[in-house]
């Protein structure tokens, strides 16, 4: 059954739960916004499709308290459709990709996922980390002397506020202190508005303005396979982390349907396609997060900032979300895999390096990822020829 009905996947710690839905659908922002520029997509309906993935996947998902919307590994593959062809084709790409996905769990694609190399699994974590880092870094430029002090304080205040107070996780507070601040001081700070257009949205719900041909469904192929694969890559890759954090178990062909479900229903209300969104997944459950209450509280506050409480939105400042994801950065990276390297491991240490800088440099997790698997398998086959060559002689 792919509708989850279970008591306990709701009503464990309401608190605790609901305070980190409001804080990861803050840190879903500017990711979202940021890439949704570059794609070439209006940010705010990049929001709305990002409520839309994280509610459908709430309600069908099989792993409860991980986040998942229209990440920036997504928005790149899409941006080339876009500029060629227009939003109406990547929102049938989009519809497509669904369909793709949804057939695959039950063709039960997740099993793919136990041939992955465990150095290839800490490349891809290790990857994104620096890759949320290297984003955040990115974003620095544009703050000023206030905002850099704002940033510093946010991290200090990450791992300083929870002796204090442990009731409420301490990204909550600094959000909450950093928009009042905002308030207060207008125009002193780069906020979330700043990032780009949010107007009004139409929401509209039906298939794209395409013409249903086969010449259509070529023009889309390519992208629709890319998104199919570089999705479940992500979130598959990401199930597990999750798993590991909050000591408990997943259904990934549940979940891989449901990523499924999601972006086709997400299609048909004009959104880009979604997955799992490993630093907000992190936060989720670092705030707390452990059942499907967190991220339906996250989606339910996205659709509030679009339609209700946009002007709020707007205020945020982007310098203590800046610092909040550093730290979230700083918690993803496999610390333990530095030891692995130190050990002079050289061919597990080799894989990960490898599939790190190529997740980092392309920005393209599958081409990471395979390039990863293939370099490990060759140093496998490489070394079983080089015993057999010494035993021979």
């Amino acid at each position: 059954m792919l509708l989850s009905i279970k008591k306990d996947e709701w009503t464990d710690n309401p608190r605790e739960n609901i305070f980190a839905g409001l804080v990861s659908s803050v840190a879903i922002l500017p990711e979202v916004i940021g890439f949704a520029i570059i794609a070439g997509v209006q940010p705010v309906s990049a929001l709305f499709a990002s409520a839309t993935t994280l509610l459908v996947i709430t309600l069908t998902g099989g792993r409860p308290a991980m986040v998942s919307a229209a990440a920036g590994s997504m928005a790149l593959v899409i941006a080339g459709l876009v500029q060629s062809h227009g939003l109406n084709y990547m929102i049938a790409a989009t519809i497509l990709t669904g369909i793709f996905q949804f057939v695959l769990g039950y063709l039960n694609v997740h099993r793919l996922m136990k041939y992955i190399p465990k150095s290839v699994m800490i490349g891809f974590v290790n990857g994104l980390a620096i890759s949320i880092f290297l984003a955040q870094v990115q974003q620095l430029p544009e703050q000023n002397m206030i905002g850099y002090v704002m940033v510093i304080v946010s991290i200090l205040a990450i791992y300083l506020l929870p002796r204090v107070i442990k009731v409420v996780p301490p990204a909550l507070i600094i959000i909450i202190a950093m928009t009042i601040l905002s308030f207060v001081f207008k125009g002193s700070f780069f906020t979330v508005g700043d990032l780009g257009d949010m107007s009004s949205l139409d929401v509209s719900f039906g298939l794209p303005l395409v013409p249903m041909n086969v010449e259509t469904l070529w023009i889309i192929l390519p992208t629709a396979i890319s998104l199919t694969f570089i999705g479940l890559m992500e979130t598959l890759l990401t199930v597990p982390i999750v798993d590991e954090m909050t000591n408990s178990t997943s259904d990934s062909k549940r979940e891989v349907k449901a990523q499924g479900l999601a972006n086709f229903i997400t299609g048909l209300f004009g959104g880009q396609g979604g997955c799992a969104m490993i630093g907000q997944a992190v936060i989720n459950v670092k705030s707390g997060g452990r059942t499907r209450l967190s991220t339906f509280v996250s989606g339910t506050t996205l659709l509030l900032f679009i339609f209700v409480l946009n002007s709020l939105m707007m205020v945020i400042p982007t310098a203590a979300l800046i610092g909040i994801m550093i730290t979230v950065a700083g918690d993803t990276f496999n610390w333990e895999s530095l030891q692995l390297v130190k050990s002079w491991e050289m061919i597990e240490s080799t894989v990960m390096i490898v599939t790190v800088v190529i997740i980092v440099y392309t920005g393209n997790l599958a081409i990471g990822i395979l390039c990863g698997v293939v370099l490990n398998g060759l140093s496998i086959l490489f070394t079983k020829l080089y015993k057999k060559i010494v035993k021979r002689q």
